[in-house]
């Protein structure tokens, strides 16, 4: 009887997408750092191998090493994210993403878009009260 437990299969499009998640980039962020398109970032993830050029890639994009990509798996990814998070500067924008937000600059800015729809809604409004009433 054979008793031997053979290592778990490491899925490398499962692991770009739980790291990438960990670190709060966007599916569509990381697509665009990689020129492709959404669609084929979503496949890419769904691949269980991907070519050592593109995991590289995804690896400096994320500023992580390929090693983590290749090797992730549950026991290690409390580590990985403590460990990244004290390394990195999560401020850096040199790769066209920043981590964090002030909720109440965006609220502000929804607010401010909302207002201005609203104003050219009543504008529109009145444009076609005007027109039904020359008539």
């Amino acid at each position: 009887m054979n008793t031997r437990i053979e290592p778990k299969k490491v899925h490398q499009g499962k692991n770009i997408k739980r790291l990438r998640e960990m670190l709060g980039v966007k599916q569509d962020t990381l697509a665009t750092e990689l020129n492709i398109t959404q669609a084929t970032m979503s496949k890419l993830e769904a691949k269980e191998e991907i070519d050592k050029n593109t995991l590289e890639k995804v690896a400096q994009i994320l500023k992580i090493p390929v090693e983590a990509i290749e090797n992730f798996n549950d026991e290690g990814a409390l580590n990985f994210v403590a460990n990244t998070f004290h390394s990195q500067d999560l401020h850096d924008t040199s790769v066209g993403f920043t981590f964090n937000f002030n909720p109440i600059d965006k609220i502000v800015e929804l607010y401010s878009e909302k207002e201005a729809l609203y104003e050219r809604m009543i504008k529109e409004k009145n444009e076609l009260i005007e027109k039904l009433l020359s008539k």
